[in-house]
């Protein structure tokens, strides 16, 4: 389904031919319908000759009612500029056509009307010079052209055949499974409740749905829907929809919101954006100017920061980052417009790159603009590797959120990026490239800085590793895992090249260690003993080596004793069901001293577990 947009003067005969062209009148409003004049966006649709409805979004043509105009025209898919044969282009014209333009609505048709109050046909040819003149200074380039009188039904035919034309040209809608509902319109329904309508995109929305309405985030159910007064179960993406939310009151509703599924969309506060300003415009525009927002249906005072300039010439583009002064639900990919707030004045528009940055981004930073740059203008794989970058992997599900893509484009993209080397998938999540190079190098970095001011020291524990650098212990051991330069070794992260290396003195020491611990092997010398012999240094080292075990804060084995130690309790344990300090002690000619912190250490340990007096066989025997 489709919708298109009828824009021009007040007094070119909008509401006259959207009445002829549908049966119905879209001046809802008594105010309108007396003075003969739009003021508020009104509705209506017609069925085409190829039996095809289009919704019709009836926007205001008077310069006071501007920003109700910019409500109604950004889900529209043509549009019809209407120009009064009588009156020729108005001012209001020109801001119009500069509005689509930067809406990037290029199924124009241009419409000449009220051409039954023309008697001189070289008037008419004036008219439509007047318009080969304006569309000369726009990209456009020539636009299909329909003279018609609404009164007498003169040329309707022929502008029912050009808009039929105009949106066959055009790809249908894709279904994101994202729904949005920019709502411009709210009002109550006796003994139903809030109903709210707009031009839906992104998704279907079915009856039973469960909908959450931004930026104020409260939960509702679709109770009823609506397509061009038709009750519908399933309403498609491109179509007018009127819904009737549970749930919420219209009280809470305003026009602006969006309705969306819970947890899709994200108010922001800050976004990223690729502007264009017009080239009529008097004035510069200045950074953190004070301007007024307009997207989809919302609107919010914001002010400007621009990135790569201090002030935009009028014709000019560039890169700003939108500070808004109310959050707004907005995604990238979504157009915008800016205006002055006073005097009023439409300054230029552009397209939202990313809604949610996170942060203010610096200014004149060539990297952080060819970053922009990239996302404005990169392919689809080079988006999804910037949309994942950030301090972890993402959720493809996640991702697509982020970028709107459908499932048949993420899956593309997902290919390519892959093939590319662009992203990672890591546990089934993806991370941009970059980001796990980073991380990866962070973690040589921080090993490098800690083998140098510990060499005796085999590694650090991963636990230590994993605060360093700031991430999940399941990355971690990711990185661990992947990067041929990381050794884990027992329960240390070492650089592959890195060893303890003792000087002669140390090597000395620790070769004394060993053999006091060798000439008792079963009641050895204490560490504090063994520390002043060689040192907490080779102590720790001889540790970290597994040349000897600390059983606990005062007792240490020698690696070859502590093994049989175990062997022979295991081998007990099996034979006897059990082993108490008394028979490890008599087994070994030790005494109780070291018999009962061996045991303790292998309870602790889980290979045997304490039963009175007795150990038994433990969870990890």
């Amino acid at each position: 389904m489709r919708v298109i947009g009828t824009a021009g003067h007040v007094d070119h005969g909008k509401s006259t031919l959207v009445e002829k062209l549908s049966g119905i009148n879209p001046d809802r409003l008594i105010e309108e319908q007396s003075r003969k004049m739009t003021i508020d966006l009104g509705f209506a649709w017609l069925d085409l000759p190829s039996g095809e409805t289009v919704g019709i979004v009836d926007v205001p043509g008077h310069r006071d009612f501007i920003e109700n105009m910019l409500a109604g025209v950004g889900g529209i898919d043509a549009a019809l500029l209407v120009i009064a044969a009588d009156e020729g282009i108005m001012p209001q014209t020109r801001e119009h056509l500069a509005i689509l333009q930067l809406l990037d609505i290029q199924d124009i048709i241009v419409v000449i009307s009220k051409i039954d109050l023309i008697d001189d046909p070289e008037w008419l040819d004036l008219v439509k010079l007047e318009i080969a003149e304006l569309l000369a200074e726009t990209q456009l380039g020539e636009l299909p052209l329909v003279a018609l009188s609404a009164h007498t039904g003169a040329g309707i035919g022929e502008l029912l055949a050009a808009l039929q034309n105009a949106l066959a040209r055009l790809p249908l809608r894709v279904n994101y499974y994202q729904p949005r509902l920019p709502i411009d319109r709210v009002f109550t329904v006796s003994g139903f409740g809030a109903v709210v309508t707009g031009t839906l995109s992104g998704g279907t929305l079915s009856l039973g749905d469960n909908v959450e309405l931004q930026p104020t985030g409260r939960a509702g159910r679709v109770r009823g829907l609506q397509s061009y007064r038709r009750d519908v179960e399933t309403a498609a993406p491109g179509s007018r929809v009127a819904v009737n939310v549970a749930g919420i009151n219209s009280g809470d509703i305003q026009r602006g919101d969006m309705l969306t599924y819970p947890g899709q969309l994200q108010p922001t506060l800050l976004a990223d954006a690729h502007f264009r300003q017009l080239g009529d415009i008097d004035r510069p525009l200045k950074h953190n100017a004070e301007v007024k927002f307009f997207c989809g249906a919302s609107e919010s005072i914001a002010n400007v920061r621009l990135l790569d300039a201090d002030a935009l010439a009028p014709g000019k583009h560039g890169w700003l980052q939108i500070r808004l002064r109310n959050p707004q639900p907005v995604s990238r990919g979504d157009r915008f417009i800016l205006r002055y707030p006073s005097p009023a004045e439409t300054i230029g528009g552009g397209l939202i790159v990313n809604a949610h940055p996170g942060r203010r981004l610096k200014r004149f930073q060539p990297g952080i603009i060819d970053e922009l740059e990239l996302q404005l203008r990169g392919s689809p794989a080079e988006r999804l590797a910037l949309a994942a970058k950030g301090d972890a992997p993402q959720k493809l599900t996640d991702l697509q959120k982020k970028l709107g893509y459908s499932d048949s484009d993420l899956r593309s993209a997902l290919d390519e990026a892959l093939s590319a080397g662009l992203i990672q998938e890591i546990d089934k999540r993806y991370w941009a490239t970059d980001s796990w190079a980073a991380l990866c190098q962070n973690v040589i970095t921080e090993l490098s800085i800690y083998h140098q001011a510990n060499p005796l020291r085999l590694g650090m524990l991963r636990p230590e590793l994993q605060s360093r650098v700031n991430v999940k212990l399941s990355l971690l051991d990711s990185v661990i895992a992947a990067d041929a330069r990381l050794v884990l070794e027992s329960k240390f992260v070492r650089l592959r090249d890195h060893a303890i290396r003792f000087s002669n003195d140390q090597e000395a020491k620790a070769a004394q260690v060993m053999r006091a611990l060798d000439a008792q092997p079963y009641s050895p010398p204490s560490i504090a003993e063994l520390n002043d012999q060689a040192g907490e240094d080779v102590l720790r080292a001889l540790r970290d080596l597994r040349k000897i075990v600390h059983v606990n804060e005062r007792i240490a084995f020698a690696a070859d004793s502590y093994d049989q130690l175990v062997s022979a309790i295991r081998a007990h344990i099996r034979d006897f069901g059990e082993i108490d300090a008394k028979t490890l002690r008599d087994k070994f000619g030790t005494s109780r001293k070291y018999a009962i912190p061996v045991l303790e250490h292998l309870d602790s340990l889980g290979i045997t577990q304490r039963v009175g007096d007795s150990r038994k066989r433990g969870r990890n025997f």
